[in-house]
């Protein structure tokens, strides 16, 4: 609780221009969660050649659409949620609303603080978020660049925070793996939810109940886990009586190779794939 204050008051104060370039799903999450904790909308600015009717709409409540580098006032935080490979070509247009106190807030998949500072200027923050930001219920990983200050990272914080927990890491290299734990993660739990329902069909049940079981099952236990305070093992032991159904279920999931050996080597895979698109 006493985060979530902190950072309604960290938004409330903010006089400076919010810039958001690139209002999709991650940037319109991320929109909506500002204003919902208390960011005046009259602070924010949005960049974006594809309005949605949601995000036009803000315009009513203050939000300044499209604005030019002289009505879009002194640009505390810009934050870029374009896609990575767009950056090159938009960042070079958004270079001119950044100024020696402007910070730079980029969530893009790959792309380096060094390249951010080349393109963009400004103090740097990289984040990694998770789709489940669009729920609230993400979890992003930040870095800052050397020159960014401790009011600068409190807005970051805070305007990550608006769509779940943040983590701060001080090695940039750790970024790739986290791209591939939390930020492909959640395709990792679908693709659970989508083979633990193809079995169950496998198994004679009809498709419809055997989807919805497997939804309403991971669904259910990711709000446990995320309630309960025992570890992810304590919670699997705690479910597995010996020599019955889950333990058999498991002998062949932990087994070798098990689900321990895919996902080691998927990780891998998500990592290298990511130090390979780096830019």
């Amino acid at each position: 609780m006493a985060t979530a204050m902190a950072n309604d008051s960290t938004l409330k104060n903010i006089t400076g221009t919010i810039l958001l370039a690139g209002a999709g799903k991650m940037g319109g999450a991320m929109l909506t969660g500002w204003l919902a904790q208390g960011l005046d909308p009259r602070r924010v600015a949005v960049i974006e050649p594809h309005l949605s009717p949601e995000i036009s709409a803000l315009a009513a409540k203050g939000v300044a659409l499209n604005p030019d580098v002289t009505s879009a006032g002194t640009v505390e935080t810009l934050v870029v949620a374009v896609k990575p490979q767009l950056f090159r070509e938009a960042g070079a247009k958004l270079k001119p609303y950044v100024s020696a106190g402007t910070s730079v807030v980029s969530i893009m998949a790959g792309t380096t603080i060094t390249s951010l500072q080349e393109v963009c200027g400004g103090a740097v923050v990289r984040a990694m978020p998770n789709t489940p930001a669009a729920i609230g219920r993400g979890i992003t990983v930040a870095v800052a660049a050397s020159n960014v200050s401790d009011k600068q990272r409190a807005v970051a914080d805070a305007l990550l925070r608006a769509t779940g927990s943040v983590e701060w890491v001080d090695d940039e290299s750790l970024m790739d793996a986290v791209t591939a734990v939390s930020g492909s993660g959640p395709a990792y739990v679908f693709l659970l939810a989508e083979e633990l329902a193809r079995a169950g069909i496998e198994a004679g049940l009809p498709e419809v109940l055997a989807t919805r079981l497997a939804r309403e099952t991971v669904a259910g236990a990711g709000e446990l886990l995320h309630r309960s305070e025992l570890a992810s093992s304590t919670l699997r032991q705690n479910v597995t009586s010996p020599g019955g159904t889950t333990a058999a279920a498991l002998a062949v999931l932990m087994g070798d190779p098990g689900l321990r050996d895919l996902m080691i080597r998927a990780i891998a895979a998500a990592t290298k794939r990511s130090k390979e698109l780096a830019k």
